[in-house]
């Protein structure tokens, strides 16, 4: 395969934040191996995690090897980078189920499977840090590294100077074993660059300070900054905490809206980051986007490249159709094409009322529906004056006084869309 400039393929997409001197020149010589460190603590990425996981994917696609390493080891530790206190730590078996759910996850972006010289592959650090001894370890490794050396990381005086409470010798020992792990796979698979996040350069830098003084090799480091929001709250929060990368944790349809959602300012900056789209492609955009920003072409295009990637083209149909339920022309029959996750998603905070399926089965009036089962409307007498005035729809559909809500109207034989006007829902839950 003929090597792109990776380096260069990162700064036009504002991706790097430090890199060591000469990384670019050692990369363009041969294919070289690099790993990105993933945290096993959960058992699905976020996407916090998507930009180490495209560091990988540009890096693949550069020509050269990309290295997942799932921290079951480090995971049982705790990174204090960026945090005040101290981590729960997790078991082995759950470690292990996490590690296959991420594999899962970071097949999506890097070729697992096609025995190409630069095929991606996983490890788990815990494979090899479980044959250590404590004993071991202090002597063939910590002797090379001072105490002096890691306190001057950043991430190790903030939580010794912050007001947390401290730091335990377990989570001092972190950025240690981080460096093994960059030695060791410096060993077994002439790993060469280790990439994260711009709060990992402490732990990088220590890891390429061991490959030197033990492995007498030259080790190179880079990152990327930490993603935020224009408005300056979190990127990959929403009201509701994480946006994962699981559709069990996250539905399609919420992580469309995510990238929907993002501001002109945001959006251009996240396309060139999260997508795999071209320059020439993304100036382009941009430049169409200016002339009719009410449009908001440069989200939609983020939000169905990303949604296709993490998961695939048939949750993205899925999600536009579930976006149109709100926002455009939809049918009873598009209503019920949506499996109930993403129906109560794409309702979610509307108010419910559960009625027996009996009453359902017998056939509900459509002003009882309305009124006095659910509380929807205030008085039998306001749901005949909105029904006069041809303001009410079961799933979509306008109807008239007279109307029985009925097993037919069944929603995933679950639910009845009620709606007065254009913005005003209400779900009937059958019980």
């Amino acid at each position: 395969m003929v090597l792109k400039n990776f380096v260069e393929e990162l700064q036009w997409r504002g991706m790097i934040h430090d890199v060591m001197p000469d990384t670019e020149q050692h990369l363009m010589e041969q294919m070289r191996a690099a790993y990105v460190g993933f945290d096993p603590t959960a058992d699905s990425l976020h996407i916090g995690n998507l930009v180490p996981i495209m560091l990988l994917a540009h890096y693949q696609r550069s020509g050269h090897k990309p290295i997942a390493l799932v921290g079951g080891a480090t995971g049982m530790i705790g990174d204090p980078s960026g945090k005040s206190n101290e981590r729960n730590l997790l078991d082995e078996k759950t470690l292990r189920h996490n590690q296959e759910c991420v594999k899962n996850q970071l097949a999506q972006f890097l070729d697992f499977t096609s025995s190409a010289t630069n095929e991606a592959v996983m490890v788990n650090n815990y494979d090899w840090m479980k044959e250590f001894s404590f004993l071991e370890f202090i002597r063939d490794i910590g002797k090379h590294i001072t105490v002096n050396y890691m306190m001057a990381k950043d991430s190790v005086k903030s939580r010794l100077t912050g007001d947390g409470e401290g730091m335990s010798f377990t989570e001092f020992t972190y950025q240690m074993v981080q460096g093994y792990d960059f030695l060791h796979l410096y060993r077994e698979y002439n790993c060469t660059l280790e990439m994260g996040g711009s709060d990992q350069w402490g732990n990088i830098t220590t890891g390429t300070e061991l490959v030197r003084r033990i492995g007498k090799g030259k080790g190179y480091a880079l990152t990327c900054p930490l993603i935020t929001k224009s408005d300056g709250s979190k990127f990959g929060k929403s009201e509701g905490g994480n946006i994962w990368l699981s559709a069990e944790r996250t539905s399609p349809y919420k992580f469309y809206q995510y990238w929907m959602n993002t501001s002109d300012e945001d959006a251009e900056k996240y396309i060139k980051i999260f997508t795999f789209l071209d320059k020439e492609t993304i100036e382009a955009l941009v430049e169409t986007h200016k002339e009719a920003p009410h449009q908001r072409l440069l989200q939609k295009r983020l939000a169905e490249e990303v949604t296709v990637t993490v998961h695939d083209k048939d949750a993205l149909e899925k999600a536009i159709k579930a976006s149109n339920m709100l926002f455009g022309k939809s049918t009873s029959e598009d209503l019920k094409s949506l499996d109930s996750e993403t129906f109560l998603a794409v309702f979610e905070g509307v108010p419910q009322a559960e009625v027996a399926m009996s009453e359902i089965e017998n056939g509900l009036d459509i002003i009882g529906a309305m009124a006095e089962k659910t509380g929807f409307l205030k008085s039998n007498g306001e749901a005949r004056r909105a029904l006069k005035e041809n303001a009410i729809s079961v799933n979509k559909e306008k109807v008239k006084e007279g109307y029985s809500v009925s097993k037919s109207d069944l929603i995933n034989n679950q639910f009845v869309l009620l709606q007065r006007g254009k913005k005003s829902y209400f779900i009937l839950k059958v019980v």
